[in-house]
């Protein structure tokens, strides 16, 4: 195996611990994979997690990135956070703030620093709300991307309404102007890309 296909050196024991958690919704390695791909065609990027979960994602988004990058991840479940916290901060690329993702993008969004070159919404703040907010922060040549917009197995903990949510969603994104997008609805658990003209 070589090393672009390994995986996270400390993904083994962030599944463990979100076993142990009882946490069904990390990000799945096939999305990782993409993700890390991803940022690595940014470097010296600065990337966003919307939904940090138990920090799964966050390994792949790290495997990615080179030593001038930065990554905020945010969630608002301290018990999920604190596993990812565990895992993760020792490594100096990335902040992680437990934060409601709503009120954080709207802060962000008026201010007038600098955006992302990639942002990975994998909770409702940034994906079926304040999606606005999240589009606004990506920067020109950057990346938003969103999974689970896939059927899901009855094993996660998705609401009843998740199918017409994503629905929704889907409608709202293709109609948005100033974008290039790669629908992989089929693939993994269902992943958008789209880029910024």
């Amino acid at each position: 195996m070589t090393a672009t296909q390994q995986r996270p050196l400390t993904l083994d024991a962030i599944e463990t611990d979100t076993e142990r958690l009882g946490f069904t919704m990390s990000c799945e390695e096939a999305v990782g994979r993409l993700l890390r791909a991803l940022v690595a065609a940014k470097p010296g990027g600065h990337f966003l997690e919307l939904g940090t979960g138990t920090g799964a994602g966050t390994a792949w988004l790290l495997a990615g990135m080179d030593d001038h990058s930065r990554l905020d991840t945010l969630d608002n479940d301290p018990a999920c956070l604190g596993v990812a916290r565990r895992h993760h901060t020792a490594d100096p690329r990335v902040t992680l703030y437990e934060a409601d993702g709503g009120a954080w993008l709207g802060d962000r969004a008026t201010d007038d620093g600098p955006g992302y070159d990639l942002i990975f919404a994998d909770t409702g703040p940034g994906k079926f709300t304040h999606l606005d907010e999240a589009l606004s922060l990506v920067d020109r040549g950057g990346f938003y991307v969103v999974d689970d917009l896939a059927r899901q197995p009855a094993r996660t903990t998705l609401p009843e309404d998740h199918c017409l949510a994503v629905e929704a969603l889907i409608s709202d994104l293709e109609s948005r102007a100033g974008w290039e997008r790669l629908p992989l609805l089929g693939w993994s658990c269902g992943v958008l890309v789209m880029v910024r003209r």
